[in-house]
């Protein structure tokens, strides 16, 4: 069973693509005629089909989840797509990466059906535990979690045979509910749902995570947290550690 098909019942909901976001990895696409997105989810960031031409993903449960208009899916894994040498112009993989079994493989993949380049967003972990508040202050089980399956970005850019970096910085209203996107909303964290659209959090469950969201109810209560980041909430953007990586084939 695909980890999705457990954990990703709510994303239609909760990860709905933000528009800042959308634009930035479009333009990263670039000219690209035909696309195909692979780790796709329920469809968040494709272009619109019939630019995207074919989407990628295990979990039967995300496909569910896909617009109907959206471009035709196979359950199929990163290491194994099927279709054939430089299949598309561009390839993309959004935050998906770090659940592949083998990554060499899967970015050997994508190298092999991209024409022309491939698009690949990610974060960078050392930033990210440095940076991001709730793991680092709150939830350090995260941290180590995601410590075993984070992918090194020296480690991807290599795999890519050399890569671009953009910082992608996250918008404080940002729609897309992905791990950091409520850096300015802590409250949001409170909120099953949004925990359930994010999987460092749904992976280790409430059980595990309990006195950490004990101690950020309370904190948010006393007014501690907002004394603690009030730097943060003259932000309109933070760079948290996600990366966009451009790789041309």
């Amino acid at each position: 069973m695909a980890v999705y098909d457990t954990i990703g019942t709510t994303y239609g909901q909760t990860r709905r693509s933000d528009a800042r976001i959308a634009a930035q990895i479009h333009a990263a696409l670039g000219d690209a005629r035909d696309v195909i997105n692979v780790g796709a989810g329920a469809g968040s960031y494709e272009p619109e089909s019939p630019r995207t031409v074919l989407a990628v993903e295990p979990s039967q449960v995300m496909i569910a989840q896909r617009p109907p208009l959206a471009a035709p899916a196979v359950s199929a894994v990163a290491e194994h797509l099927p279709v054939g040498d430089n299949a598309a112009d561009a390839v993309m993989a959004i935050l998906t990466v770090h659940h592949w079994t083998d990554l060499a493989a899967g970015i050997a993949e994508l190298r092999r059906v991209a024409r022309r380049r491939v698009v690949v967003l990610t974060w960078d972990q050392e930033l990210f535990r440095e940076r991001f508040w709730l793991i680092r202050d709150y939830f350090p089980q995260a941290a180590a979690f995601d410590d075993t399956r984070a992918v090194p970005m020296d480690r991807l850019a290599a795999l890519l045979g050399g890569a671009r970096q953009e910082p992608v910085p996250v918008p404080h209203d940002c729609t897309d509910g992905f791990g950091a996107a409520f850096w300015r909303r802590p409250q949001a964290y409170l909120d099953p749902e949004v925990r359930a659209g994010i999987s460092m959090l749904a992976q280790l469950g409430d059980q595990v995570l309990a006195s950490g969201l004990a101690a950020l109810k309370d904190d948010l209560a006393t007014g501690r947290w907002e004394q603690r980041h009030a730097e943060l909430l003259a932000l309109d953007s933070f760079d948290v550690g996600y990366r966009l990586l451009v790789a041309e084939v």
